[in-house]
């Protein structure tokens, strides 16, 4: 099992994550002061199969924005610094996932060169009381934060809510499938150059 645990501070908003990466079932415990980001957290951490603990304490009197951006840069940095020197893993993976009416295809490469492309349009400017313009702008973080290229394309929804979700879904089922170990290659860091980041 890969481990690794992040702590920062941004402006007085402590963020502290934790996150073990392993084959056995996520028991995430996550309280951010969000309800929706909350809630898009625990289905990353159950479907990426990804322990994912976060303690999130944040200037929400001004708005979500800082805080989401700073749990986006914290689970980027968990995830990079317990990969290590990704030794064995797959490193690639794509997947396609539907919540209702909204189909979202997610495409990774754990590469160590960081880059986001994030189409998904959303109908309204909230989900309950969560900005919707802060999917792109988590997803943004922690892009940049783990060093990875993720393309986030919803091919179509009218839903906001179904929207996010599958674009939370399909990060976290993509996500498992990279860094699932390769047998084959266990001890091989997938790139032709003998290693990854750059």
């Amino acid at each position: 099992m890969r481990k690794a645990s992040v702590e920062t501070h941004h402006q007085a908003k402590p963020t502290s994550r934790s996150r073990s990466i392993s084959t056995a079932p996520a028991r995430p415990s996550i309280a951010t002061g969000i309800g929706f980001l909350d809630h898009m957290l625990d289905l990353l951490a159950r479907h990426s199969r990804i322990d994912i603990t976060v303690k999130a304490k944040g200037d929400l009197h001004i708005d979500h924005h800082h805080t989401t951006e700073d749990v986006g840069i914290a689970l980027g940095q968990a995830v990079k610094q317990a990969l290590g020197d990704m030794k064995g893993i797959t490193r690639y993976a794509d997947v396609h996932v539907p919540m209702d009416e909204a189909l979202t295809r997610v495409a990774i490469d754990i590469s160590g060169r960081p880059f986001l492309v994030f189409k998904a349009e959303f109908v309204r400017d909230k989900v309950g009381t969560f900005d919707t313009e802060l999917v792109q702008e988590w997803f943004q973080a922690f892009a940049m934060n783990a060093g990875v290229t993720l393309h986030v394309a919803t091919l179509y929804g009218t839903n906001d809510h179904h929207i996010a979700e599958s674009c939370f879904k399909g990060l976290a089922r993509a996500l498992r499938a990279a860094v699932a170990i390769d047998p084959r290659a266990a001890n091989e860091v997938p790139s032709t150059k003998g290693t990854l980041g750059g």
